[in-house]
């Protein structure tokens, strides 16, 4: 017997209601609403980041969960091309809560993932503060939460990783299938291009 997959809602991935709409797409007005101040600022212009990345077809969307979707909403994947879209098809999209970028082994693309790094009055953590500066001229953004940051640049990083500090902060460094939120919102004056980050990482996971 064939069985139909319950509808979720696109926000709080929760079932729709049963009486809802057959092209619904939220479970109610909240997370629809929700959803209509998250793609507010979700969607940053072209000209807020690095052409390294927006020229790529390496796009896709992603839900409240944080997991993948393609730019139609459907389940996307970081190590299938197929569900990956443009910049310009992925920002136009109204599906999940912002956009991905996804790192891959066709080039050197890379990112450094730094969590809890921004203090309330805006201020890096002092753990923090050398990583930014030794990254040097290359773009650097508030990740979703406002609490962390993404440093994107260049480095030939094959295995992902996750460098636990002496002090019990942890740095994690990508390169290839993942897929990293893009906020565009940029930390200081960040560059709008992508450095050598490859000392910068060899310093970290030495």
């Amino acid at each position: 017997m064939t069985t139909t997959a319950t509808p979720l809602c696109e926000r709080c991935e929760q079932p729709l209601p049963v009486m809802a709409r057959r092209h619904a797409r939220y479970c109610s007005a909240a997370c629809r609403q929700a959803s209509y101040r998250a793609r507010k600022t979700s969607a940053p212009a072209s000209s807020a980041l690095p052409d390294e990345l927006t020229t790529r077809a390496r796009w896709v969307r992603y839900s409240s969960a944080k997991v993948p979707l393609t730019s139609a909403g459907k389940a996307a994947s970081s190590t299938d091309p197929a569900t990956w879209s443009t910049h310009e098809e992925a920002a136009a999209s109204r599906a999940g809560a912002g956009l991905g970028f996804v790192l891959s082994s066709t080039d050197d693309v890379v990112c450094i993932d730094l969590d809890h790094c921004i203090r309330p009055d805006g201020s890096l953590e002092p753990w923090a503060a050398p990583i930014v500066a030794d990254a040097g001229t290359t773009y650097v953004e508030v990740s979703p939460s406002g609490t962390g940051l993404h440093i994107w640049g260049r480095a030939d990083v094959r295995q992902g990783r996750r460098i636990r500090r002496p002090d019990g902060t942890a740095v994690e460094v990508y390169g290839t299938g993942r897929y990293i939120t893009v906020t565009g919102r940029r930390h200081g004056a960040c560059s709008s291009t992508l450095a050598d980050l490859s000392a910068l990482i060899t310093r970290l996971t030495a």
